[in-house]
C-alpha cells in the first residue's frame, strides 16, 4: 500500500508514519505535507496514492479546499480533534477518522475497513460536511498539543499551559508544572490556534494565557514587565506597542 500524510504537525505525522510502519512494514509512506499548497502541487505532479490520511485544518487553509482544486480519487482518512456531533458528520458520509492524539487499535480498525470498503469507496458528501465544520467560521481553538517528554509522546492539554516562547529558532511550551517542551509550531501559527480570550501575544517572542499573570510592571521604553507563574527563565515583556491591548485584555 502506498499513502500519503497530510498533516501540519511534525510530530503527529511522524507518529502516524510509525504507527503504519508497525501495522504493515511495507506500507511506503510517500510524502508528509503540511499544507493544501504543498498538498496539490505533489498531487498534480505524482500518480494517486493508494490511501490518503488528511488532518482538517493545515497551516495555510482547510483541507476540503484540496478537493476544490484538484479530482482526488484515493480514499480519505481525515484526522480530527473534534468533538462527538463532528464526529457523527463523518460517520453519516461513510469517511472514516481518527481522533487525535492517534490510537493505534483504531487506526488498525481504519486500515482494516478501507481494505474491505476500498473497490466501492464513495467521495465524501463535502456540502454536507461543510455545514458542520462550518468553512467560513472561525476554526475551533486547539485544545491539546502533541510533545516529546524524553523518548515518550505526550498529550499536554492547552489549559495546562501556562504560556509560549520562541528562542534561537525554536518554539517551546511551558506548562503550568514548569516543563519546558518544544513543539513544531511557529508563534505566528499559534497566535491563531489558541484562544484569545485565553492567550495573548505580548511580543514577538511570547504567548501568555491569562491565568498565568501574576503582576506587570513598568519596564523601559514604555514595556511592562510580567511576573508568571511558573516562574520563567526568559524575561516576558510586552512590547510598548501592544501595551494598550494588553490592559484591556486583561481587563476583560
Amino acid at each position: 500500500m502506498k499513502a500519503i500524510i497530510i498533516e501540519d504537525e511534525n510530530l503527529t505525522a511522524r507518529r502516524l508514519e510509525g504507527l503504519l510502519k508497525k501495522y504493515d512494514p511495507n506500507i511506503a509512506v510517500l510524502a508528509l505535507l503540511p499544507s493544501v499548497e504543498e498538498a496539490v502541487e505533489w498531487l498534480e505532479t505524482n500518480p494517486e496514492p493508494d490511501l490518503v490520511f488528511m488532518d482538517i485544518h493545515l497551516e495555510d487553509d482547510l483541507a476540503f479546499k484540496i478537493f476544490e482544486r484538484i479530482r482526488l480519487q484515493a480514499p480519505v482518512v481525515f484526522t480530527t480533534a473534534y468533538d462527538e456531533y463532528m464526529i457523527q458528520a463523518f460517520k453519516v458520509n461513510s469517511i472514516d477518522y481518527l481522533l487525535k492524539p492517534i490510537n493505534y487499535d483504531e487506526l488498525v480498525q481504519a486500515l482494516e475497513k478501507y481494505k474491505s470498503l476500498k473497490n466501492r469507496y464513495a467521495q465524501p458528501n463535502l456540502d454536507v460536511l461543510m455545514q458542520y465544520i462550518g468553512q467560513k467560521e472561525q476554526p475551533p481553538y486547539k485544545t491539546r498539543f502533541m510533545v516529546t517528554v524524553g523518548t515518550k509522546i505526550k498529550s499536554i492539554e492547552t489549559k495546562d499551559i501556562a504560556f509560549f516562547y520562541s528562542e534561537e529558532k525554536m518554539t517551546y511550551l511551558v506548562t503550568k508544572e514548569g516543563q519546558h517542551l518544544p513543539i513544531d509550531f511557529s508563534l505566528d501559527k499559534l497566535t491563531g490556534l489558541v484562544n484569545p480570550a485565553d492567550f495573548f501575544r505580548i511580543s514577538r517572542q511570547s504567548l501568555v494565557n491569562f491565568q498565568a499573570v501574576q503582576a506587570a510592571h513598568a519596564y523601559f521604553k514604555g514595556k511592562l514587565k510580567l511576573d508568571v507563574l511558573p516562574k520563567s527563565k526568559v524575561e516576558l515583556l510586552v512590547s510598548s506597542d501592544r501595551v494598550t491591548d494588553f490592559k484591556e485584555w486583561l481587563g476583560r
